[in-house]
């Protein structure tokens, strides 16, 4: 079989597998979040935190469980890292520095998991199980909880409550986030994943000095680093190394995890609002531009000239031999289009093009799929925009799913879409015109500045994956990356959830001649070419001066 064909097989395997799962598992998260009914643990978690579940919340309360929530998450995690010297199972590691503990807690609350370090080096079980692998789980809740509200926003009238926050965050972790990463971390441990809390041990020479490989949590971490679309990993090699990606098997379920919860989403938004028509709008905008940018991927790293990659079938640098250009291809795409970061293959090793297509993933704004909860209201933030976009045309007053799109809703989808560029250009600006900065660039002339416009369009976006060729564990980096990752997470959600809050209180209009059908082919067009116009004009000169120039020349 040809690598070719492989990697076309295991994009048809990957797509049936989420069409498969597509109306049931979108079907039951609509019934965990419309649920009126508390399981036990559940009821004991509220009254441990002392909430009452069944209270509904306007948006700015709404908005103060998960900026409160989040800020907790923040200063836990930091007192976490710099206690690590003193705490059992630290593994021998010293105290992370304060620097670094700021970045690291900021990325992994905000859903970005970007690490500046080596993990196998530099965080010990606790630090990684009490500290890191739950953020994994409540990062991606928080972001789910809020994609409902917004969802909310859209399905009722004449309200200004848009749900508890604190009943959507622990029905998301225990009822859907829990249960999907545990089973997937036995499959992950049956494929040859690790799974224990062994020390540190020597493994023999190795180039003429000694080996050393630690144990940890792999599989389980995977799993949920996956599920959540959160990224990070326990080894520096990320999802490349065996102890957490194994097998090319391994490798495809785990893109499936990547996708299964974002692509889902788009039915219980369907359910939620009555309509699932319109889910499968929103679905088939998200799968549009995920199949182009596959396509895309695989075309430049297959097709790349040169007589050394047409005899390893495709541009195999930095690739791991066992997933090949096809696997790393979907999975480089898929990591990128969603806010997961996790990497099995080198980026920066990538094609000059092939590079660029992880970086306009990200630059779309992390919707096609996007990550959980993130990709659904990013997508439906374009939809209003699209949505007025057309009304501009015709003449009328802009209206979706019932509610009209006047100026106050406008100017919060508008806001909602410059603050993300507004952070990656003016950082990279930043990064570039200070002395010190280009110090850390591995590469001088376009791919240098491709390392430092990856490393914050990453960061301001959630994503979490990096170019590698930047150091980024740095003052500079380490504190600018976190700003980018904080403004970049919680400015966005203030944006969303005060439309939300609008969008609740109006009485919705009925249907005419005129109004837009968003449910039908045309509206999915129209919003995929929205979404690649706006991007196009937003980065484009930023493009041009890295991975355009790369490639081209």
């Amino acid at each position: 079989m040809g690598p070719v064909l492989a990697g076309v097989l295991q994009l048809l395997a990957l797509t049936g597998a989420l069409a498969l799962v597509h109306i049931p598992f979108g079907t039951y998260m609509a019934r965990v979040y419309s649920s009126k009914k508390h399981l036990r643990v559940e009821k004991w978690i509220y009254k441990g935190i002392g909430a009452d579940p069944d209270t509904e919340m306007a948006w700015p309360a709404y908005l103060r469980g998960v900026l409160a929530f989040s800020l907790a998450g923040v200063l836990f995690l930091y007192l976490l890292q710099r206690l690590q010297g003193v705490l059992p199972g630290s593994m021998g590691f010293s105290s992370v520095n304060p620097a670094q503990s700021f970045n690291t807690a900021v990325s992994f609350v905000t859903n970005t998991n970007w690490q500046s370090y080596y993990g196998e080096q530099t965080m010990g079980h606790v630090v990684q199980t009490a500290g890191l692998a739950v953020q994994n789980f409540v990062s991606a809740a928080v972001g789910m909880a809020v994609a409902v509200a917004l969802v909310r926003g859209f399905a009722r009238s004449r309200a200004g409550e848009l749900g508890n926050f604190w009943s959507d965050l622990v029905r998301g972790t225990l009822r859907i986030l829990l249960p999907i990463a545990a089973l997937a971390a036995v499959v992950l441990v049956a494929c040859g994943a690790i799974q224990n809390f062994s020390g540190v041990h020597e493994v023999g020479q190795f180039m003429g000095g000694r080996q050393q490989w630690g144990g940890g949590a792999y599989a389980s971490t995977e799993a949920i680093k996956e599920l959540g679309t959160n990224g990070g990993g326990l080894a520096n090699a990320n999802s490349a190394h065996p102890f957490e990606n194994p097998t090319p098997f391994s490798n495809l379920l785990e893109i499936f995890l990547i996708l299964v919860i974002p692509f889902s989403l788009t039915r219980t938004f369907g359910v939620l609002v009555g309509s699932v028509r319109q889910g499968y709008a929103i679905l088939g905008t998200m799968f549009t531009i995920w199949l182009g940018f596959t396509a895309l991927m695989m075309w430049t790293e297959f097709a790349h000239h040169g007589p050394a990659l047409q005899a390893a079938g495709g541009a195999m640098e930095g690739k791991e031999v066992r997933f090949g250009v096809g696997g790393s291809s979907i999975f480089a795409v898929s990591t990128t289009l969603t806010s997961t970061g996790a990497v099995d293959s080198f980026h920066s090793s990538f094609t000059g093009l092939g590079g660029g297509i992880t970086m306009l993933g990200m630059m779309l704004g992390e919707i096609a799929p996007g990550g959980v909860g993130s990709g659904l209201y990013g997508m439906l933030i374009m939809a209003v925009i699209a949505v007025f976009i057309a009304g501009l045309m015709v003449g009328r007053t802009p209206e979706y799913l019932g509610k009209k799109i006047g100026g106050r809703e406008m100017k919060l989808a508008a806001c909602y879409l410059l603050v993300t560029p507004a952070l990656v250009l003016v950082f990279t600006a930043a990064s570039m015109a200070l002395p010190t900065p280009p110090h850390s660039m591995l590469n001088s002339g376009a791919h240098g500045f491709s390392e430092v416009l990856y490393a914050f369009t990453s960061a301001a976006n959630n994503n979490g994956s990096a170019f590698a060729g930047l150091n980024a564990n740095t003052d500079w980096f380490n504190t600018m990356t976190g700003f980018a990752m904080l403004l970049g997470r919680f400015l966005p959600m203030v944006f969303v959830l005060a439309l939300a809050g609008s969008l609740a209180g109006q009485q919705p209009v009925p249907a005419t001649a005129g109004t837009l059908r968003t449910e039908k082919p045309l509206f999915t067009g129209l919003l995929v070419g929205a979404i690649l116009i706006i991007t196009g004009l937003t980065y484009f000169p930023a493009l041009a001066l890295g991975p355009l120039a790369e490639g081209l020349a």
